[in-house]
């Protein structure tokens, strides 16, 4: 059994025979729920592979690989009609940086999503009618260049975007003079990151843009952007949406008695002696992790993913 710690890429995962543990069988109800949905979880809980998993899944670049990455997965037996149907476009915030002045988190907020649109354009070359002006100074600029030649396709925009709030969080607990400030020059009035969300908003009224998922840790930053972006529907407390990352305690379990197997017969075939059960290491994860509930209505505590695999 390879477990894909550290690793984030959907594709590798399900290409090089991972573990996975699936979660497709959401995506219908995800679909149903809105067009715009924002998901927060703490750091190191499975984001962003939840995020390359529907990259994978609704990129019309990928409808041929979709039997080999979803076929003997929840969703490979009962594919939603919007499967392999979207240009996407993916943002990750966290690779902004958050040092220097406001001009220099504004100057590496517009090379990021620059970079996003300009390896859009590279991987949808050939589906595109003309090439994606990038205005190197007004990544907004590009982002109406890119609307505007996808409103020529017979597709829409589906925009994932990753730790929405991580560069503006560092930014706000920042230990130097002037960080409240310069969270405030971000977020409110015409900050650029408002307004880059007021962008995102406009773009889903019939500019092109059909569907966004974003991610992050904390509401922060969301509440501080709602007059811009007041148009996305959270689902971090829904019941349903639980454990969309994570793990719950049976499924802990199961893997821990399969590996508990493995490590019998191991110690079978060679007479050494292991003292390792998945009982004691469950334990263990109750005793020190204690697990998570992010809805009232949770019946079951969820781990970390990146903590499981220490209890072994």
């Amino acid at each position: 059994m390879q477990f894909p710690y550290g690793l984030s890429d959907f594709g590798t995962l399900r290409g090089e025979g991972y573990w996975y543990l699936d979660r497709t069988d959401r995506l219908p109800m995800l679909e149903q729920t809105g067009r715009q949905l924002v998901f927060l979880r703490p750091r190191r809980f499975g984001k962003s592979l939840l995020l390359s998993m529907l990259e994978h899944y609704y990129d019309l670049n990928r409808a041929a690989q979709f039997a080999a990455l979803f076929g003997n997965l929840a969703i490979g037996r009962a594919p939603t009609p919007l499967h392999n149907q979207f240009f996407v476009l993916k943002w990750d915030f966290s690779m902004v940086a958050a040092h220097g002045a406001i001009e220099d988190i504004e100057a590496a907020l517009h090379r990021h999503i620059n970079d996003g649109i300009r390896d859009f354009a590279r991987r949808y070359h050939s589906r595109l009618p003309e090439m994606i002006h990038i205005h190197s100074e007004d990544a907004l600029s590009s982002w109406r260049s890119l609307l505007s030649i996808i409103s020529e396709t017979p597709h829409k925009l589906y925009l994932l975007i990753d730790e929405y709030d991580n560069f503006a969080n560092e930014v706000l607990m920042a230990p130097r003079a002037g960080s409240q400030d310069r969270y405030q020059t971000l977020l409110q009035g015409e900050g650029l990151f408002k307004t880059v969300f007021k962008a995102v908003k406009a773009a889903a009224g019939g500019l092109g843009l059909d569907r966004v998922f974003i991610t992050g840790v904390s509401p922060v930053v969301l509440s501080d952007m709602t007059s811009g972006y007041n148009v996305a529907k959270d689902i971090y407390l829904d019941a349903d949406f639980n454990d969309l990352c994570g793990f719950t305690e049976p499924e802990v379990a199961a893997v821990l008695n399969h590996l508990e197997r493995e490590a019998r017969g191991a110690v079978e075939s060679t007479s050494t002696r292991s003292d390792w059960s998945a009982d004691k290491a469950l334990e263990t994860m109750r005793t020190f992790y204690n697990g998570y509930r992010f809805s009232e209505d949770a019946e079951i505590s969820l781990y970390k993913a990146t903590l499981s695999p220490s209890a072994r």
